[in-house]
C-alpha cells in the first residue's frame, strides 16, 4: 500500500487487506504501527486497519453465534445396562443419577460405549426416554443417531428431536467407506433434516475411515452441524482441523487419554468413557485446564493413564 497522498484509496486497500489477514488467519500487527511513520495518511490507514479488523471479527463473530453450543466440558457416553431378558433401565436410571451428582455438562445415549449399533428401536426409545426424564432438562442429552445408512440415520435423527433430544451425535458410515465427499453429503443431508445441533464423530479405528481436516471444513458452514467428537488418536489432525475451521467446529476430545492435549488445541471438552466410572475426576480435569491449571489437568490425566489404559481392554 502506498501513501501517494490518495488517502481515500489507500484506505479501501487497507480494509481489503484487513480482511484478507483475518480470513486467512494470519495477523501482523506491526503494520498498523508501522503506517503511523507515513503522517496523517498513515493515521487514516492506521485506523481503518483496525476497523477492517473489527468489522471482519464482528462479522465472524455472528456466524459463529448462528451455532448452538451444545456443551463445555466433560459428556459421558453412557454404557447401556443389560440383563439376560434385555435393558436394566433401573441401572441405568442410577448410573444416571451418578453422572448428574458429579455434575457432568451432558449426557450421550446410545453411543459407542453404549452400544447404539446394535440397539433395537424400542431399546433405542426406552434408553432416551429414560436419559430424558432424569435429566429433567438441566443437563443436555445427545443421542447417538448414525448410521452407514443415510436414510436410517435421518429417520433416527428425526426421532430423537422428536423426543425431546437436545442434539445427536453422527459418526462416520463404518463398512461401506464412502470417499470424503460422499462423507460430506452424508451429514449434510442428516443435518438439513435435523431440528437440533449434530455433533460429528469421527473414530477411525472402528469405522475403517478416516475424516479429513478438509472435510470438516467443508461442513462448518451448515448452522446445525455444532462441532466434532475427534477419536482420530492423531494430535496432527486435531491441530490441522483448528487451523482449518478455526471456533465455526468445536472439538470434544473422544479419547480420553488426549483429553488435554486436545483441548490445548481449543478443544471444548471430553465425550468421555472413563466418565462412567470416575466422573468427578474427569470433571476436575477439565474444570483445572478451564481455570489455566494445565499443568495440574496434565498431572491428574497421566495419573489416571493406567486406569484408562485398562478401560480400554475388550
Amino acid at each position: 500500500i502506498s501513501s501517494d497522498g490518495h488517502a481515500g484509496k489507500a484506505v479501501v486497500g487497507v480494509r481489503l487487506l484487513g480482511g484478507l489477514l483475518l480470513r486467512e488467519r494470519f495477523f501482523c500487527i506491526g503494520c498498523a504501527f508501522f503506517l503511523t511513520e507515513t503522517g496523517a495518511c498513515g493515521k487514516i490507514l492506521q485506523q481503518s486497519l483496525f476497523s477492517a479488523i473489527g468489522a471482519v471479527d464482528a462479522e465472524e463473530g455472528a456466524k459463529r453465534t448462528m451455532k448452538q453450543l451444545v456443551f463445555q466440558g466433560v459428556g459421558t457416553a453412557l454404557m447401556t445396562p443389560f440383563q439376560a431378558d434385555g435393558l436394566d433401565l433401573d441401572a441405568f436410571r442410577k448410573l444416571i443419577r451418578f453422572q448428574l451428582a458429579n455434575e457432568v455438562d451432558a449426557l450421550i445415549v446410545a453411543g459407542t460405549t453404549g452400544e447404539g449399533a446394535v440397539l433395537t428401536a424400542a431399546e433405542f426409545d426406552a434408553l432416551l426416554s429414560c436419559a430424558l426424564e432424569e435429566a429433567d432438562g438441566k443437563t443436555p442429552v445427545i443421542a447417538g443417531t448414525g448410521s452407514n445408512d443415510t436414510a436410517r440415520a435421518v429417520e433416527k435423527t428425526k426421532r430423537a428431536c422428536a423426543m425431546g433430544a437436545d442434539a445427536v451425535l453422527l459418526v462416520t458410515p463404518y463398512y461401506n467407506k464412502t470417499t470424503q465427499r460422499g462423507l460430506a453429503a452424508h451429514f449434510r443431508a442428516i443435518a438439513d433434516a435435523s431440528e437440533k445441533p449434530c455433533i460429528l464423530y469421527n473414530v477411525p479405528s472402528r469405522t475403517g475411515l478416516n475424516m479429513l481436516p478438509e472435510t470438516l471444513e467443508q461442513l462448518c458452514d451448515h448452522p446445525r452441524i455444532a462441532g466434532v467428537k475427534e477419536a482420530c488418536g492423531n494430535l496432527s489432525q486435531v491441530a490441522r482441523i483448528r487451523y482449518l475451521c478455526g471456533e465455526d467446529m468445536p472439538i470434544y476430545s473422544g479419547c480420553d487419554d488426549q483429553t488435554v492435549p486436545i483441548m490445548s488445541l481449543g478443544g471444548l471438552g471430553v465425550i468421555s468413557v472413563a466418565s462412567n466410572v470416575v466422573p468427578g475426576q474427569m470433571k476436575n480435569l477439565c474444570r483445572l485446564f478451564q481455570a489455566g491449571s494445565v499443568a495440574e489437568a496434565g498431572t491428574l490425566q497421566t495419573r489416571m493413564q493406567g486406569f484408562l489404559d485398562q478401560l480400554m481392554i475388550e
